[in-house]
């Protein structure tokens, strides 16, 4: 009788784990992180096919492999001023979730009410669609409407010079155009509970990644195509460990249950084919932190400021804000350089009378 073969469950989960982004060369990756041959690799793959996770494409110079889901799910419905959002979830997304660890479906139903929320109160659609696809490995939640799109939406009611700048004040939280129902918390919350989380609207992209060192990766571009009304995409792995409070928990001051720190990604603040070198994008990087007492200023992707940028953050602002605590992480050594100049000559402004205290 043949010997049946002894499988290693970690070799199956790390396809299993990177496939999605490794979809034409995952039998190379696996090959090489395990150092076992190519057809001991194949084996698996094959077992995954047989199995109904993977779905294979292309002949065997070009074979590729992609998830495939194990329910997916599509629903539109009209929107209403009585339109409800947790009836939705209860009935349409919630019996999906069955088998899900309590952590991951109460963040599913925070993120997907949010979302739902905003399409029945702000978005001025007149439907929405849902789609929830569950993977072995990551539940996606997409919910999409055709109305004004939320960055245009942000940039009328502030009066903001264009959609981008509406984003980057998203981003920072605390923001919304109907402060008796709604505290601007929503979105900023959902995109940091997910491991993966993007909105699409108008010609703006925006993504938020949780990385395996708990920060994060930020993406934000212009797109080839205008996306008429709003696509969000929220997807978390089934295997996560943290729960809604202490998300909560990151964002609030050391015994106070208020939202009272935020996280700036320097990056959105710029434009295409433009440096931070001014004041001006600097007191725009700045707008609304008053309404916190700690603010993280997130450089990453910034490879230099200029002296008058990093000037009004760190000894103008700092001067005139002395109760916000300001952070500055992921800095490169030219941006690192420049802040330390700035702040020494603080120092020596202090120390000396006859150099100016402020910018004028």
């Amino acid at each position: 009788m043949a010997r049946k073969s002894r499988e290693n469950p970690e070799i199956r989960e790390f396809i299993l784990q990177n496939v999605a982004v490794n979809s034409g060369n995952i039998a190379a990756l696996a090959t090489k992180h395990f150092n076992i041959s190519r057809v001991a690799i194949a084996g698996y793959l094959t077992r995954l096919v047989n199995a109904g996770l993977l779905i294979p494409s292309g002949t065997t110079s070009g074979r590729r492999y992609e998830r495939k889901p194990i329910h997916h799910e599509r629903h539109s419905f009209t929107l209403t001023k009585d339109s409800s959002e947790d009836a939705i979830w209860r009935y349409r997304v919630l019996p999906l979730l069955a088998q899900q660890s309590p952590n991951v479906v109460e963040i599913c139903q925070y993120g997907f009410t949010e979302i739902y929320n905003n399409c029945i109160d702000h978005s001025a659609s007149v439907a929405a669609t849902i789609l929830v696809t569950i993977y072995y490995d990551e539940i996606q939640i997409r919910i999409l409407d055709q109305g004004i799109g939320i960055f245009e939406k942000i940039r009328n009611h502030f009066n903001l010079v264009d959609a981008r700048h509406a984003l980057l004040e998203l981003a920072k939280g605390k923001l919304t155009s109907d402060t008796k129902n709604h505290s601007g918390e929503g979105i900023f919350f959902t995109s940091r509970m997910f491991n993966r989380f993007n909105i699409s609207s108008g010609h703006l992209y925006y993504a938020r990644e949780i990385k395996f060192d708990d920060e994060w990766l930020i993406e934000n571009h212009d797109t080839n195509y205008d996306v008429q009304g709003t696509q969000v995409m929220m997807a978390i792995s089934p295997k996560a460990t943290w729960s809604r409070r202490e998300v909560f928990e990151q964002y609030q001051a050391s015994g106070n249950v208020s939202f009272r720190k935020t996280h700036v990604p320097i990056k959105l603040g710029k434009y295409p084919n433009e440096e931070l070198v001014s004041r001006s994008q600097a007191k725009r990087i700045l707008a609304r932190v008053g309404a916190f007492s700690e603010v993280i200023l997130d450089f990453e992707g910034i490879i230099e400021i200029g002296q008058a940028f990093a000037d009004e953050i760190f000894r103008v602002f700092a001067n005139n804000n002395p109760d916000i605590h300001v952070i500055y992480v992921r800095t490169s050594p030219q941006v690192q350089t420049m802040i330390e100049y700035v702040r020494q000559a603080a120092v020596m402004a202090e120390r000396n009378p006859l150099l100016p205290r402020k910018a004028t």
